[in-house]
């Protein structure tokens, strides 16, 4: 068969259309999903976003990775900058006056002496928020008390070397002018711009909206994505209606289920399920063989119950029906029964002369050579084993004399059959009357027999045990039968068909 290119036309390049529209929309509902897995990340995530930096530990099944005490710091864009109104986020006011009033000792010391009269009132205002801190918790707010005992933890260490000491008193001493004074003024600066102010930015507040929620924004970074993928769902739901028949708008909304995902506020995590199927019908990532696998450890969970119920069903119904005397019936209404002729032709004896047929026209002349060397050795070896033969075996031409009779005889008797068999295949109405006669009166005799009560009784029992002991052996090997090994025997099966 000669296989002919056909030319390309519009229809052809419609899948190339649709497929490059497929990926868009994929791709977009790709990048909406990382935007919601960003959002759902961000609060967690805000203190790597504000300063970049890694610091504490890392538990890896049952060891644990310390990381060093001083906090590792990487390059980062003003991701909270741009995202912190997203969330309703806001500077807290209390640690922000706090970080503002270091910076404004900062600057003061520049061209002064700490003790002058405008150092020590700000030193004395850090101590005040310093204790109104402690006892306020202003982290408490945005859900970082334990950001406080941090501050609190690295302020006693620094100042006690403990972290048993009051914190107040840490503070207290740590703001004072015999601390600060001289060459220590700088090393305790530095120490607090490296551990505490870190600990303190990172607190913030975030107002709670009329819903009793905290504020979140994130629908307006949603919303041009709820709007394409609605109209988009719309269109598509409504071309699916009127290119199939029999489908509603509805019945395509339903079809297209998974769609709906995208567009509702909440749970949008579950996005995930129309994104990977998106990009599977785009064929950006496959999924066939994820989904052969799971069917395939689904049918191998279910295959041995499933097997061993319908097959336990199959024999109960059997011997059910032997139990209610169904062999019995059977039997008897086969003898009343009238048989209908549909087509006036009696199938059986046209059975039986097809086969002759076959046998005469087209095997027997096939074996030929071989039947009639099989007649003549078992001719020649009936005559050998003949005691008059052994007697007159040492006569000369005896042994040739034997071989062809054998041969004559062994021609002879494949002539004959084959001449039987053929005459068997010609229109014989006698034949075909006789032949008749003889299936009628075999059924009729074997069904009359089988009738009897010692015959059926016997039946039925033979019939019951052979049913229980197929339970007990075959049903058995069904449930203890490997079904892994059979669905790799299935795997090696379709490869071989593809291949």
């Amino acid at each position: 068969m000669t296989l002919t290119k056909l030319p390309a036309t519009k229809t052809n390049k419609r899948p190339n259309r649709n497929l490059l529209f497929e990926r868009i929309m994929a791709l977009l509902a790709t990048l909406n999903y990382l935007l919601v897995l960003f959002d759902l990340t961000y609060i967690p995530l805000r203190n790597f976003w504000l300063q970049g930096r890694v610091q504490g530990f890392v538990k890896l099944g049952n060891t644990e990775w310390t990381i060093p005490k001083e906090p590792l710091i990487l390059p980062m864009l003003p991701i909270t900058d741009w995202y912190d109104w997203v969330k309703g986020i806001e500077p807290n006011q209390d640690t922000e006056a706090y970080l503002n009033q270091v910076d404004t000792l900062e600057k003061a010391v520049v061209g002064k002496p700490l003790q002058s009269p405008e150092i020590e009132a700000i030193l004395a205002d850090l101590r005040r928020q310093s204790v109104e801190m402690i006892d306020t918790n202003p982290f408490q707010v945005a859900n970082k008390t334990g950001t406080l005992e941090k501050v609190k933890n690295e302020m006693r260490d620094r100042v006690f070397g403990t972290e048993q000491a009051s914190s107040k008193d840490a503070f207290e001493q740590f703001w004072s002018l015999d601390n600060l004074n001289g060459e220590s003024y700088g090393d305790e600066i530095a120490f607090f711009n490296r551990k505490i102010r870190p600990l303190m930015e990172t607190n913030y507040y975030r107002p709670i909206g009329e819903n009793g929620e905290p504020v979140n924004n994130f629908g307006l970074l949603d919303f041009p994505f709820f709007l394409i993928f609605a109209l988009e769902f719309l269109g598509r739901t409504w071309f699916i209606s009127r290119h199939r028949t029999g489908v509603s708008w509805l019945d395509a909304m339903t079809w297209r289920w998974y769609d709906v995902l995208l567009l509702i506020p909440v749970f949008r995590w579950l996005r995930i399920i129309p994104v990977v199927i998106r990009l599977n019908q785009a064929q950006l990532i496959d999924l066939h063989k994820i989904q052969r696998q799971a069917s395939q450890g689904f049918v191998a969970g279910i295959a041995e119950d499933v097997t061993e119920v319908v097959v336990v069903n199959v024999l109960n119904q059997a011997q059910a029906a032997i139990h209610q005397g169904d062999v019995a019936k059977f039997l008897s209404e086969s003898t009343r029964k009238t048989y209908i002729d549909l087509n006036d032709i009696n199938e059986t004896a046209e059975i039986v002369k097809l086969l002759l047929q076959l046998t005469v026209n087209q095997v027997l002349p096939t074996i030929k050579p071989d039947l009639e060397a099989l007649l003549q050795y078992s001719i020649g070896k009936a005559i050998s084993d003949n005691p008059a033969y052994q007697g007159a075996q040492v006569l000369p031409g005896v042994e040739s004399l034997k071989i062809n009779l054998s041969k004559q005889l062994a021609q002879g008797l494949y002539q004959a059959l084959y001449e039987g068999a053929k005459g068997l295949t010609q229109t014989d109405p006698v034949f075909d009357e006789l032949l008749q006669r003889l299936t009628d009166n075999l059924a009729e005799s074997l069904s009359s027999e089988m009738q009897a009560q010692q015959s059926l009784d016997q039946l039925e029992y033979l019939l019951n045990a052979l049913i229980e002991e197929v339970k007990v052996n075959y049903v058995q090997r069904l449930s203890e039968e490997d079904i892994e090994a059979l669905l790799d025997q299935t795997r090696a099966l379709r490869q071989v068909k593809q291949t």
